[in-house]
């Protein structure tokens, strides 16, 4: 589904990617790990074609990405949810606006919006909290709305980046519990953590990297570093 090339992605005369080659699977539900510095969001960001590699490329289905016209590059991102350490929702509107501004954004229609917005609150426990506003929530309720917006347009791919970092034990156990059950629905999930207790649970895949290389590649990994 994914596959990057020998990608490398040079800054000046740092190499932040470096002669990376690897692939995901439709389905798959990957983590990827590595200390601060080691390449995990320059990935994310020549995923999400917010950066281009210097060199190699990187393929979604069968398109070169970072070929795709500008005009074309929103209609492509749209497959892709994004959900970060920080949640990035509107003060000023509700979990079912935040969730809801997606959907119109997307030119959806008010009667779809009505009928998807509960049914994504009710998949992440958060039906009752509709009508709360962020301050009143939770951080994990946050991130549960922040993956709620994420899927409502139902990507074929989720990036989860460091979801969990700003989070308790109890509330990053529930936040995991809610990707795989995203992902159980078949929709791929990309995740990057420092969590070592997250990926030894897991027991999924996990991609190591490393000054810009991928040093590791688990079909069943640890958090080894």
């Amino acid at each position: 589904m994914i596959y990057f090339d020998n990608v490398t992605k040079l800054y000046s005369d740092h190499a932040a990617v470096s002669d990376v080659t690897f692939g995901i699977e439709s389905g798959e539900f990957l983590s990827i790990v590595g200390h601060s510095g080691a390449g995990k969001t320059s990935l994310l960001r020549l995923l999400l074609v917010e950066d281009r590699p210097t060199s190699g490329a990187v393929f979604f289905e069968k398109t070169d990405i970072h070929r795709i016209k500008a005009a074309h590059v929103p209609e492509y991102r749209r497959r892709i949810g994004t959900v970060f350490q920080d949640f990035r929702l509107f003060p000023n509107k509700t979990a079912y606006e935040n969730i809801a501004f997606a959907l119109e954004a997307a030119g959806r229609t008010d009667e779809e919006i009505r009928s998807d917005v509960p049914q994504v609150l009710e998949l992440v426990d958060l039906a009752s909290k509709a009508l709360h506003f962020p301050h009143e929530l939770s951080g994990g309720e946050k991130q549960r709305v922040a993956i709620a917006r994420a899927i409502i347009s139902q990507p074929d791919v989720l990036i989860a980046d460091e979801p969990t970092g700003n989070l308790d034990p109890v509330n990053t156990y529930d936040i995991i519990q809610i990707l795989k059950k995203i992902n159980d629905m078949g929709t791929t999930i990309i995740l990057t953590t420092h969590n070592k207790g997250i990926i030894d649970a897991l027991k999924k895949r996990v991609v190591t990297m490393e000054n810009g290389k991928v040093i590791r590649d688990d079909a069943h990994g640890k958090y080894i570093l």
